[in-house]
């Protein structure tokens, strides 16, 4: 089968402990633990939609575009016979209205949870038109934000707290500068659509050449975004720094989730 350019999970075999939770949440059976390490069988099972990105607890699963094998659902079927499984195609319907073929979800975007659609006005607060708004100052110390327009060596990075945003958290959380932004350094950026690899050297960058004091991730719940922790965790192990780093999760509804803890030190 052909190989085109696509998005597929990658499986960082460090970081990974062999707890399996990333098994079961494969609907198409792509992960197996061998040898004490989660591996992805073959490509053509992946079907990128990222289901179990939000199952693995320390992080170790992100997604990398690159060239790989159609996903291929005959095989899958076939693939999850061979193991005794049935397979689902609505298992991940919970992330979203998935598309007619599973191999153009990454790119229509339609069966990933960060597209689905949701409207919340019904049970938005009433609020006089006549009512102020509530102003909140900002709290923004630089420009540009954009981690791929930060210079690694500007004056704001240095001895400064880092905070990683990814590019939804505003819109979703409107007390982003009271609550996290006061005080911090910021960049932001979209593990969906941007290059991994690109943040990953700048956020090194960053981390190798000033004395960052902490890290706090701040990503929205779907999976993909979840890559932002990956990315801060390489870039402190990459720099051979000692740096405290903590993530917080975003829900759609604008709530804060604490998973990894208060903190999350290596």
């Amino acid at each position: 089968m052909a190989e085109v350019l696509r998005q597929v999970i990658k499986i960082d075999e460090e970081l990974c402990n062999g707890c399996g939770d990333c098994v079961p949440a494969c609907a198409e059976g792509a992960i197996q633990i061998i040898d004490g390490k989660a591996k992805l069988v073959a490509d053509k099972y992946c079907d990128g939609l990222g289901a179990c990105l939000g199952d693995c607890p320390t992080g170790a699963i992100s997604f990398e575009e690159r060239e790989a094998e159609e996903f291929d659902e005959a095989a899958v079927m076939e693939h999850l016979d061979r193991l005794g499984r049935d397979y689902d195609p609505h298992a991940h319907d919970h992330l979203g209205d998935k598309p007619a073929h599973p191999a153009h979800a990454i790119h229509a975007g339609g069966g990933c949870p960060s597209a689905r659609t949701l409207d919340f006005r019904s049970d938005a607060r009433q609020t006089s038109d006549n009512a102020p708004a509530p102003q909140i100052g900002s709290e923004l110390r630089q420009w540009p934000v954009k981690l791929y327009l930060v210079n690694p060596g500007a004056p704001y990075f240095q001895d400064a707290d880092l905070l990683v945003a990814a590019d939804c958290v505003p819109f979703a959380y409107p007390s982003l500068h009271p609550d996290f932004l006061r005080g911090k350094a910021l960049v932001i950026g979209c593990p969906k659509f941007d290059d991994l690899d690109l943040y990953l050297n700048k956020l090194t960058a960053i981390v190798s050449g000033n004395n960052i004091r902490s890290i706090t991730v701040l990503h929205m719940e779907v999976p993909c975004c979840f890559g932002l922790m990956q990315v801060a965790r390489e870039a402190v192990a990459a720099a051979g720094k000692d740096i405290p780093v903590q993530a917080k999760v975003v829900t759609l509804r604008g709530e804060i989730q604490d998973p990894l803890g208060l903190a999350s030190l290596f």
